[in-house]
């Protein structure tokens, strides 16, 4: 079963899992140096007919040699983003595979590998599992630093030309939310687009019948991918102290792999670092709420459909929650400011009624409406119609399908 990720490994591992009985997939992934596999590509295995690993030297970078890439990002034509997916070797492995191969549809994950190459043949899906530009774009008015807000905006505009570009050269694209498709479409009205919804294994994913720890919150997910590293800062510097106004006994857990320094400076005895865990259900299971403060962001929260599945009261931001059908009061809560997130999250601390509530309506809600077996057969019926659309009769019992990966993150 799988453990918990950052957000693109375990959408890619989930819909996968659900094509793989009627479906062969090959997968080609970045994997960063001295790496022969990562714990996502390893999971996946059991799924597919062949896993490529290519080697990225771009990943894993100093901070010194990530800035002069930055720099260099900067005064040219292509964004970061581009640049540090950019390979050689990872096209001559794609080569070599439909070389021996073929396939009658190639998906890209994200617009970040949309630059490669591939034969005419196979129909181009492109899973959009944010629409990238606007992570960019929200930075910019949420970043503190001068340098952070240039660099941001002027990658803004040269990501968003990408993105768009690639959103014309695919033959179909999936994306996470009705919000992100309208987006698509308002750019390129001619796209051919569906909704593919993040989602849970709701058996992996599941109410434990432990009683959680009273006055523990919850923050899970990639520590150092800076939309989280943003929303904790702003938690633990102004929500957490009104909070322990009221409450003086919470602490806050902390999980996800690779907590830049600014985040292990603010380590305490109430504010728990714990750096990557090998299964995150435990600490949910201890978690009396589950609070998602992200000010940037795009796509919809993984974190919020697990914890949703786990039957956790769940406090967000608009933006942390936006693209998912949620309610406020009903099956989740949000507040945008310091002092209404603070209000938020002491009013589930100290009401089990309400947070009972809100956990069953969470869970009823994962189990309607995002469950990954249902994601992939919305993605099926994506490669349906886009077959069709090529002048095929119908789709192959047993059709070929070959994955680019980007990064995690």
């Amino acid at each position: 079963m799988p453990s918990r990720q950052s957000g693109s490994p375990v959408r890619i591992r989930g819909l996968i899992a659900g094509l793989a009985e009627r479906h062969t997939i090959s997968v080609v992934s970045f994997v960063s140096p001295g790496e022969e596999q990562t714990r996502a590509l390893q999971e996946i295995r059991a799924f597919t007919d062949e896993v490529v690993a290519v080697p990225n030297e771009r990943f894993g970078l100093s901070k010194p040699a990530k800035r002069s890439m930055q720099l260099r990002s900067l005064i040219g034509r292509k964004s970061f983003a581009r640049l540090r997916h950019e390979s050689r070797p990872f096209q001559a492995a794609l080569d070599r595979l439909f070389e021996r191969s073929s396939f009658d549809i190639v998906q890209v994950e994200t617009c970040v590998m949309a630059h490669y190459a591939f034969p005419e043949g196979p129909a181009v899906v492109l899973d959009e599992h944010n629409i990238e530009y606007e992570i960019l774009r929200r930075t910019v008015g949420v970043a503190q630093g001068l340098p952070r807000k240039v660099h941001s905006y002027v990658d803004y505009q040269k990501l968003k030309a990408e993105e768009e570009a690639s959103w014309r050269a695919a033959d179909a694209c999936a994306v996470t939310s009705p919000r992100d498709e309208a987006t698509i479409r308002q750019a390129v009205p001619r796209a051919r687009t569906a909704v593919v919804p993040n989602a849970a294994d709701t058996d992996f994913y599941s109410p434990r019948a432990s009683t959680p720890e009273p006055s523990t919150i919850l923050f899970f997910g990639t520590i150092a991918h800076y939309p989280n590293t943003d929303g904790l800062i702003f938690f633990l510097d102004n929500v957490l102290p009104l909070i322990k106004r009221v409450r003086p006994e919470v602490r806050l857990l902390v999980v996800g792999p690779a907590p830049p320094p600014e985040i292990l400076r603010r380590a305490a005895p109430d504010v728990i670092v714990t750096g990557e865990v090998p299964d995150v259900r435990p600490y949910l299971e201890r978690a009396k709420v589950v609070v998602v403060p992200l000010r940037i962001g795009g796509g919809t929260r993984l974190k919020i459909v697990e914890a949703l599945a786990m039957a956790k009261p769940v406090v967000s931001t608009s933006l942390g929650a936006e693209g998912l059908d949620v309610s406020d009061g009903e099956n989740i809560l949000i507040a945008d400011n310091a002092p209404a997130f603070a209000d938020r999250v002491a009013g589930v601390l100290a009401d089990n009624a309400l947070a009972t509530r809100l956990g069953s309506a969470g869970r009823r809600l994962v189990e309607r409406s995002y469950d990954w077996n249902a994601s992939a057969r919305k993605l099926e019926a994506l490669y349906h119609s886009t077959l069709l659309s090529r002048q095929r009769s119908e789709l192959p019992s047993a059709s070929n399908l070959v994955s680019r990966a980007p990064e995690p993150r």
